[in-house]
């Protein structure tokens, strides 16, 4: 039965160009809002029209949000349904089985995947679901059967916590909707080493796949060295590091729970005696272990996103810049410094003159060697900046 759909329409000085060429979003600001518009609930579809009345295609709507309509299927009849689910949910699981032999990684990545504001992460025969959007929190049920028929996976969390929820205007809640939760920490094999991922008490899905390129990378130069990784969360670049060769790894984060797994994954993976943590704020023991003249062969820096949004642009570039400065001296001479950032608010460029300038200012010089991205389980939509958020640069010392 083919389903009718609301009509929304853009002004006549909208870029409807950008549209039909992939970009997934339309603003409040483009959009004819009368009250009829305005009275579509959030999560409800609708088919989006040019100025001219021409179906572009069907979009999800949330008057509530500035994010107002996402672009969903170009064929303007379409069913939003388990199986309109479970083929997008095929495409992106073909996509992940050819690169990774073990199905460990982030299964959806939103918009580029087809899924306006879906995070879906794949831990063996769980996968934990951040619907971050509207019209996904309406449909879950679709989703999560769609996902459990396409993967074969018994046990499906449900994270709605963080701020694109909040933007959205949806409530927190995280529960588990299929299967039961797990009663200890999930081993996770990346890179030659385990890690621990708490999938319903962790950072939002438990663990970071992005950075997984990245550690790879900074294993290479580990090998035989002594290694400092701040903000190490579960242990990210220091258990890849050990996993590379490297004689030591003090992992510094603010989080006892996260040192705790981090602890846990080096004493599974082999790397207990040669791991250790160091609780704290992160700047601050920057500073500690430059009084104390402690050295390293390789330092990494990967804090939290100082800039989520265009306002906190400035204040966010400076703090990377304060970390550069601050971490910079405690690289041995010849050594690795790899510092990252995943604010999208903050471009590449921005980004490398921010590190650039705390390196100089901290009075060592430093060649960039390396600038990575996050993995192609994480897939860019060229269209869309903000999905190219993640940025790590490494720089000899």
């Amino acid at each position: 039965m083919t389903q009718s759909y609301p009509t929304i329409r853009l002004k006549p000085n909208a870029e409807a160009r950008a549209i039909r060429h992939g970009f997934p979003w339309v603003y409040d600001n483009e959009l004819v809002t009368d009250r009829r518009t305005r009275n579509i609930e959030a999560g409800a579809l609708a088919v989006l029209e040019d100025a001219d009345r021409t179906p572009m295609g069907l979009v999800t709507v949330n008057p509530n949000s500035r994010i107002m309509a996402r672009m969903l299927d170009r064929d303007t009849t379409a069913q939003v349904d388990t199986a309109w689910f479970a083929a997008r949910l095929k495409r992106a699981l073909d996509h992940r089985a050819r690169l990774y032999k073990d199905p460990f990684y982030r299964l959806v990545h939103a918009e580029a995947d087809g899924l306006p504001g879906v995070v879906i992460d794949r831990f063996g025969d769980l996968a934990v679901v951040q619907p971050n959007a509207a019209w996904a929190d309406q449909r879950f049920a679709d989703l999560a059967q769609a996902l459990v028929d396409v993967t074969g996976v018994t046990t499906v969390i449900k994270n709605g916590t963080g701020r694109a929820r909040t933007l959205e205007g949806l409530d927190e809640v995280t529960e588990v909707t299929s299967g039961t939760a797990p009663e200890a920490p999930i081993h996770v094999p990346m890179n030659g080493a385990t890690y621990m991922a708490d999938v319903v008490g962790g950072q939002k899905t438990g663990l970071f796949y992005d950075q997984r390129p990245n550690h790879a990378f900074a294993a290479q130069l580990a090998n035989g060295g002594r290694v400092l990784d701040v903000f190490s969360h579960v242990g990210g670049f220091g258990l890849a590091m050990l996993a590379g060769g490297a004689t030591s790894a003090l992992a510094v984060d603010g989080s006892a729970p996260a040192l705790e797994l981090a602890e846990q994954g080096a004493a599974v993976s082999g790397f207990g005696d040669r791991f250790t943590t160091r609780k704290g704020d992160a700047f601050a023991t920057l500073e500690a272990l430059a009084e104390e003249g402690e050295m390293f062969d390789v330092v990494i820096c990967d804090p939290p996103a100082f800039a989520p949004s265009k306002k906190a642009l400035d204040a966010g570039l400076r703090a990377y810049e304060r970390v550069a400065r601050l971490a910079a001296p405690l690289v041995k001479e010849g050594g690795y410094i790899g510092l990252c950032s995943c604010s999208h608010a903050a471009d590449l460029t921005k980004f490398r003159a921010a590190c650039t300038r705390g390196i100089g200012r901290a009075g060592r010089n430093g060649q960039l060697i390396y600038t990575g991205y996050a993995g192609p389980d994480h897939p860019l939509l060229p269209q869309l900046a903000e999905s190219g958020y993640l940025k790590a640069l490494f720089y000899r010392v």
